[in-house]
């Protein structure tokens, strides 16, 4: 697939290329200038660049060349041209400053002090390095010209630099050197309008308590804590934005203000564009929609090409050519590695990879790959439920591992052909339809083989042997109402008429819910609601309305009520319309939006883990099909080498993995569903939290 793709890039490039022969220009790039910087400077789109440039997609480095595309074959001589260094005497230098550099960066560059710098140039002591600015450099090792302190008796004070990291704000930095936030601006111009992810702070004053030695210049610190400095270091990468994303649905994905993605890509001062290639931080993960609704999982890279399988006998095994990684998980329950390991266990996955089909398409494998939407959550999963056996590796868990082709369709599937091979099974994964689940686990019920529906969310019928993973929606909607209750809280519900079924559900299944009213044109009566809120009680307000007019009245009555009340902001199920520009983003963290979730975001050691082995072996970042795959197998393979069986441990143990919660539990009629929901909310430094 990638060849098909460079060789695409090859022929769009030539044929780019050949029209515009007298409309490019050659532009030699500086140190530290990014694509989104030079296509402002000649009034271009990034997109423009990279069509005369493809490999530019990966990176531009200093001294490299692109073409550049002009109006008219005429290039803005003045903006094309580069800063020149220029040498004023024999001994010192004129120095234009660049984007993106620092006082630090300078001083390195020409191996001047702190000091001289500021001797020579005096103006930096209140104005900070600003791009444009031509500052004198002075010789290596020239005193300074005039002396502004005196020297201190215990030696001059030195400095340290503080690279800014998402979610970090102004008030913690200073927090962290013993600064106010005075002292960190002033000596820090360009912080006052807002705090840039990756801005490099000059800090004035002590080392964080962390230091041994608070006056070491930030070299020698570096020196000596070499893993704390890499924890500071702000890499970035190229995010090209999707159809109706919005500033608000970027800053939910990065953790960034609208400013600091501003900050990040002046273009954006002109609004978000589908197609912009934006400069974000590397290693954020979009986290599973949590407002807007489910988005299907994208093909960023071929996942199946780094995973070897061959067809045999009608099925799918694994060729054992994939590198071990060790990933540890987070659970509720801590499982044991290997107790009651004398027996080995054997799980088998039953995929919808329908290799016939992709045999016999005349489009081809890449095309199949590319068009076909089930496919890509096929592989997805698959890439995920392989990084949960080289886990199983990893950790020498007794257990063999079968996958098979289930060749499926809503309808069809060839699970009654592999019987054989399943009723010997401990588990069996999949398949994914929930008629074909059903199916397979009626066949296995004679042989007491527990069938684990991975991604289905549908109520299952009552097979006693079927174990349903994806909580069903009334069950997390039950989830959120039973975390009200257990906070003693008030609970009022906004209903648009339209939404008959939550109505419904909240009629017959939530009784002492208040419903506030709604004026004789369905709008909100505000003064009704504003009357049913208690004092001295957390009031919740459960909305359930995609009208911008009904959203922007609750919130405004809500708001006006944090003078005497309590009051949170909850909703049931995901809203398109919070997920706009319309309404504001800083008044649902205000009302701390509150809404049930079956997955989570985390930033725990484990899951940063899995999900940088997950890009070092795909070359892409694991979708939610594919963390799926890695949970729902790894937790079945876990709770098998407990000296118990699958059913023992569903009945005894909550587990936790990368995204999901798994808390089974006997339905009445017969079977068992998961009911690990999580209750997510805003928090007031704009981060998701898990409310306890």
């Amino acid at each position: 697939m990638k060849y098909y793709l460079t060789l695409l890039s090859l022929v769009f490039f030539m044929t780019s290329n050949a029209f515009s022969q007298e409309k490019v220009v050659k532009y030699k790039v500086s140190s530290g200038e990014t694509i989104n910087q030079i296509a402002q400077k000649f009034k271009v789109t990034p997109y423009d660049i990279y069509q005369l440039n493809p490999d530019a997609r990966t990176g531009i480095t200093p001294n490299s060349v692109l073409l550049i595309p002009t109006k008219n074959g005429e290039a803005k001589k003045e903006e094309a041209a580069k800063p020149k260094t220029v040498v004023s005497s024999g001994k010192e230098v004129i120095h234009e400053v660049q984007p993106k550099e620092t006082f630090y960066s300078i001083e390195k560059k020409y191996g001047v002090s702190d000091e001289a710098l500021k001797a020579a140039n005096p103006f930096l002591e209140k104005t900070g390095v600003q791009i444009g600015q031509k500052l004198v450099i002075p010789a290596k090792g020239s005193a300074p010209k005039t002396v502004a302190k005196p020297a201190k008796e215990k030696g001059a004070e030195k400095y340290l630099y503080h690279d800014v990291q998402p979610k970090e704000t102004k008030f913690g930095i200073a927090k962290q050197y013993n600064m106010t936030v005075e002292e960190l601006e002033k000596r820090n111009p360009d912080i006052v309008a807002n705090l840039p992810v990756g801005y490099r702070l000059t800090i004035k004053g002590t080392a964080p308590k962390t230091e041994s030695a608070p006056t070491e210049t930030a070299k020698a610190v570096e020196s000596k804590k070499p893993v704390e400095t890499s924890k500071k270091a702000v890499s970035y990468m190229e995010y090209q934005v999707k159809p109706k994303e919005t500033f608000y649905s970027l800053g939910r994905v990065f953790h960034l203000s609208q400013d600091e993605l501003i900050a990040l890509n002046p273009s954006l001062s002109e609004g978000v564009k589908e197609g912009m290639v934006l400069k974000v931080p590397a290693g954020y993960v979009a986290p599973a929609p949590i407002i807007a609704a489910q988005v299907p999982a994208e093909k960023t890279a071929d996942s199946s090409n780094s995973k070897s399988v061959e067809t045999t006998g009608g099925g799918i095994k694994i060729v054992d050519k994939v590198k071990s990684t060790d990933n540890s998980n987070a659970e509720i329950v801590e499982l044991s590695k290997k107790r009651g390991a004398n027996e080995r266990k054997k799980v088998v996955l039953l995929l919808p990879f329908n290799v016939s089909k992709i045999q016999s398409d005349t489009t081809g494998t890449g095309n199949r790959i590319k068009n076909d939407k089930f496919l890509n959550m096929t592989l997805d999963f698959y890439a995920g439920a392989m990084m949960a056996i080289d886990s199983a590796k990893t950790l020498k868990l007794p257990i063999d591992v079968a996958i098979y082709d289930s060749q499926e369709t809503k309808t069809t599937s060839n699970i009654s052909s592999l019987v054989s091979k399943l009723q010997d099974a401990d588990a069996v994964v999949g398949p994914f339809y929930q008629n074909n689940a059903e199916a397979t686990a009626n066949i296995l019920r004679m042989y007491n083989v527990p069938v684990i529906s991975p991604l289905s969310k549908d109520i299952a019928n009552p097979i006693e042997n079927l174990y349903q993973s994806i909580p069903a929606n009334d069950v997390i909607k039950n989830a959120v109402f039973d975390y009200m209750r257990s906070k003693n809280g008030n609970i009022v519900a906004v209903v648009d008429k339209k939404k008959e079924s939550v109505i419904n559900y909240i009629k017959q299944n939530q009784r002492g819910v208040a419903f506030a009213s709604l004026t004789e044109t369905g709008g909100l009566d505000a003064a009704n609601l504003k009357s049913l809120l208690i004092p001295n009680r957390m009031n919740y307000v459960v909305m359930e309305t995609g009208n911008t007019a009904m959203i922007k009245a609750t919130i405004k009555a809500m708001l006006d009520s944090q003078k005497t009340c309590q009051v949170q902001l909850v909703i049931l199920e995901p809203n398109s319309t919070l997920d706009t520009d319309e309404i504001s983003f800083d008044n649902l963290v205000k009302l701390k939006l509150m809404y049930p979730s079956v997955t989570r975001e985390s930033d725990e050691q484990s899951v940063l883990i899995y999900e940088k082995q997950y890009r070092l072996k795909n070359k892409a970042n694991p979708t939610t099909y594919a963390t799926r795959g890695f949970d729902v197998t790894f937790d079945t393979m876990m709770r098998l080498v407990q000296g118990k069986t699958f059913q023992e441990t569903a009945d005894m143990m909550t587990t936790q993995q990368v995204d999901n919660k798994f808390q089974y539990y006997r339905k009445e009629d017969g079977g068992h569903a998961n009911k690990g929901v999580y209750i997510l909310y805003y928090d007031s430094d704009l981060t998701l939290k898990v409310a306890n």
